[in-house]
């Protein structure tokens, strides 16, 4: 405790003294009139050198934390030094670090946050004439915009760079910036450019001797030939970098080659040889413990027995993948952009691969943890910020059987990896300088290798795994029954108090999957023989139709029908039989930009029948709190005037809603317990701290939570200001209801891509402690949300009922024409189903 105290008193101390040092070098430096003799010219000297020498202890400091991840306090550092490094004139050092709160703002992934910063640097720089610097930001640049989906402008940014580095003769740093362009033609596919590219990269890396940069590099460009269907150029390119990295003793690029022949000789059908690579490529990964090149390496071995048509093995080594990353979650490092692109790619196909080949085999139940982990890596890669808790950590559950495979194959590894060790360490020994022992040693390491790789291949295919396949699926019919968890789900749907069922849907290629848990039976599974491509023009055309206020109702309800009979109808019985009135949705993919409640049944819509709670994950969701007897309000409303902006070089501009100060004046009038504040009032100092002593926070004003990165995604207040979704993070807000997002497009902008975007608004949102939110899928009429929000907030006053149950009843007002003006009818859903409750309402 005293220890502590004395810490404390230091670093106050510090701080103190670094402010004095700052207050004296300004009470000097800024009277450019005041000639001092040169005795008084020395606290002023005194008083720099002291603030300089601060300044670079807090940048040290500020380095030091951002490497260990700790980004919040290296950004309070950085925010110091730039303060004095501006006071002090210094250019250069103002410039340094921009750079270095890019780089933060980067590692945490809020690439719009480091685009302004590397920008402000880069213009020092060109004013400076720095051109390593102005490289270096350069290629940061275009890592953020590559990053951000913004290929082309990553491409004006690093060929800037390259013509620079290659002025300097930069021959590190322009191989590397080839590299990324390469990159990006290989996402487009564009393979004979990237070959070009990369083979550019390669002549710069050799002509500095780079060997590291040559063979990764090298990997490239083979795995490029692979794509261009020269799987023998391939090979060829690959040994030629799996023998540099066995010369550089670099284990860690001897497993990322070996994983990367091991996809040649899978590509070219030689599943033997592929297998090979892959087990040897999973041995040397652990050895030098790259969990993430593990989590890839099991996959890929998964993947192969898939294709092999040995779905429980594939099972089981998907399973691992899916176990280490889940386990991982919390302590992912750094990737490299090639690194991450790979990564996130491959972990999705795993999730969901896993997914299907847990249905195909009736393990329904499996298949629902698998797709609930599925939304959390989902969130991870849109928000980069998820870690997980510790029901997320503990992966998806193991049968005795599958455990069994993977113990067995695990000895045959650890024998593998002792050995690699050993041999590894004697290959370090300089051929010329190895002795007659350690040479015949190597030779018999290498016998050994080759026959414990022989083993792996006859493990998998002997008796003893064939029979605990056969046994998996005699014994429970395949289903790895986890009765803790499926009670957790049957608790939740108590602790709901009424009858609920939740819906799962699965967008496959081929099919869609309708995964359905009840109260009073096994989580239970439908098929519908769809496409993903056709269900996808299903959806985009019932959502063109809703948004279109001029459409007649009677058109979108017979699309509406179309996507009932898709979704609802093929478990209708089901849903009848557990005596269902709410629905828990989990939505996959595109259906997240469909409102549930405008389905069609032929005589109503869904939620005359049924109450709608959406939901992120159940693994991050929790159904404990019971609703709220208050009805306590904190309401603010952008009603007057006009603001314009611009976010990823994307004009904004926006006027005040006349509606929303209405709408907030309605609820003034209605609601007895209101603070409500307008315009230059509704301001994030003014609402901010207020909104955790309220039940309901109503925000009646535009946001836009859009596809793309999460800083491109805003709220904005009454006096001009916007919070991002990345600074909703730092709102605590446990004694939050319900948070109403009332306006412009809360949700999402428009369909395209999967509703991460929706995915992570709900999420950030239950994040800050706030119970649910209600948002809404496009950009919603302003006086129907006046009518509705009057209806929804009369109806909780009146007869306080759970928050889903209150929007329903708003919204069958709106179609029954209940309480409207005269001569209004808002009975089409584009007035109505846009609003979405997201979180527990129940």
């Amino acid at each position: 405790m005293n220890s502590h105290s004395r810490s404390d008193r230091q670093s106050r101390n510090h701080t103190s003294n670094f402010l004095q040092a700052i207050a004296f070098f300004l009470l000097f430096s800024l009277s450019p009139a005041v000639q001092l003799p040169v005795t008084a010219r020395t606290p002023v000297i005194v008083a720099q050198n002291a603030a300089n020498t601060e300044a670079d202890r807090l940048y040290q400091l500020g380095n030091q934390q951002s490497a260990r991840g700790q980004y919040r306090e290296a950004l309070e550092n950085y925010q110091q030094v730039l303060i004095v490094r501006r006071e002090l004139g210094d250019r250069q050092g103002v410039a340094d670090t921009l750079h270095h709160i890019g780089l933060v703002y980067e590692n945490q992934g809020r690439y719009h946050t480091a685009l302004d910063f590397y920008q402000r640097g880069l213009a020092i720089a060109k004013f400076l004439e720095n051109r390593k610097h102005q490289s270096v930001l350069l290629e940061h640049l275009g890592i953020v915009s590559h990053r951000l989906g913004a290929d082309d402008r990553a491409l004006e940014f690093y060929q800037e760079a390259f013509t620079i580095s290659r002025k300097l003769e930069d021959r590190a740093r322009a191989g590397k910036i080839l590299d990324y362009m390469g990159f990006i033609y290989t996402e487009r596919e564009e393979h004979a450019r990237a070959l070009e590219l990369y083979k550019e990269a390669l002549e710069n890396f050799q002509a500095i001797g780079d060997l590291k940069g040559a063979a990764n590099t090298l990997d490239m460009i083979g795995l490029t030939y692979d794509r261009l269907g020269n799987s023998d150029k391939a090979l060829e390119v690959l040994e030629r970098a799996l023998a540099t990295f066995q010369n550089l003793g670099d284990r860690d690029g001897i497993g990322n080659t070996l994983d990367s022949l091991g996809t040649v000789y899978q590509n070219r059908g030689d599943e033997s040889k592929a297998l090979e690579f892959y087990h040897r490529a999973l041995v040397t990964l652990k050895e030098v413990g790259d969990r993430p090149g593990e989590v890839l390496a099991f996959s890929n071995i998964a993947s192969l027995y898939k294709k092999q048509g040995r779905p429980e093995l594939a099972i089981a080594f998907y399973k691992q993948a899916v176990n280490i990353n889940e386990s991982l979650r919390k302590d992912l490092p750094v990737f490299s952009l090639k690194q991450q692109e790979f990564y996130t790619k491959t972990l999705t196909e795993t999730y969901r691969n896993l997914a299907d080949l847990l249905l195909q085999q009736n393990r329904v139940a499996e298949a629902h943890r698998l797709l609930d982990l599925l939304k959390v890596q989902e969130l991870h890669h849109y928000l980069q910020t998820i870690d997980g808790n510790e029901k997320t950590a503990q992966g998806v559950d193991l049968h005795p059987q599958e455990r069994s495979v993977l113990d067995n194959h695990a000895t045959l590894q650890e024998s593998a990896i002792e050995l690699g060790k050993e041999l590894a360490q004697l290959e370090q020994i300089p051929t010329e300088l190895r002795t007659s022992a350690e040479r015949e040693r190597i030779v018999e390491l290498q016998k050994i290798q080759a026959d414990i790789t022989q083993q792996f291949q006859a493990f998998v295919n002997s008796s003893e795994v064939v029979n605990l396949s056969q046994q998996l699926n005699r014994t429970t019919g395949g289903e790895t029954l986890n009765l803790t968890e499926l009670d957790q789900w049957r608790s939740h749907l108590d602790e709901i108090g009424e009858n609920a069922a939740i819906l799962h849907p699965f967008i496959l290629e081929d099919r869609l999957e309708l995964i359905l848990i009840t109260r009073y039976a096994p989580p239970l599974y439908r098929t519908v023989n769809i496409k993903q491509q056709d269900l996808q023009k299903v959806i985009a055309q019932f959502r063109r139709r809703l948004v279109t206020p001029r459409m007649r109702v009677s058109f979108i309800k017979n699309h509406g029908k179309k996507l009932y009979d898709l979704l609802i109808k093929p478990i209708e019985n089901d849903l009848k039989q557990a005596q269902a009135e709410t629905i828990i949705y989990a939505p996959d993919g595109r259906l997240r930009y469909i409102p549930l409640a405008a389905l069609y049944d032929g005589n109503q819509w869904l939620i005359e029948r049924f109450n709608i709670n959406h939901i992120t994950a159940m693994s991050l969701d929790s159904f404990e709190a019971e609703h709220s007897q208050e009805v306590e309000v904190l309401a603010g409303a952008f009603a007057r005037g006009d603001y314009s902006f611009n976010i990823a070089e994307q004009e904004f501009k926006f006027s005040g809603l006349p509606f929303a100060g209405r709408e907030v004046e309605q609820l003034a009038n209605n609601v007895e317990k209101i603070t409500s504040l307008v315009d230059e009032q509704f301001s994030p100092e003014l609402v901010i701290p207020q909104m955790n002593n309220h039940k309901i926070v109503h925000f009646a004003t535009h946001a836009a939570f859009v596809k793309g990165h999460p800083e491109e995604s805003f709220i904005l207040f009454g006096n001009g200001d916007r919070v991002s979704l990345h600074e909703i993070e730092s709102w605590s807000l446990p004694n939050v209801d319900l948070i109403v997002f009332s306006a412009c497009e809360t949700a999402v902008g428009t369909i395209a891509g999967d509703g991460h975007e929706i995915l992570g608004f709900g999420y950030q949102v239950q994040q800050t402690g706030a119970k649910a939110a209600i948002a809404t899928l496009w950009q919603v009429d302003d006086l129907g949300t006046q009518v509705l929000m009057k209806a929804f907030y009369q109806v909780l006053q009146e007869k306080n009922p759970p928050k889903s149950e209150a929007l329903r009843q708003a919204q069958l007002a709106l179609i029954r024409g209940q309480e409207l003006p005269e001569a209004v009818n808002l009975e089409h859903p584009y007035y109505w189903a846009p609003f979405i409750l997201i979180g527990h309402g129940l």
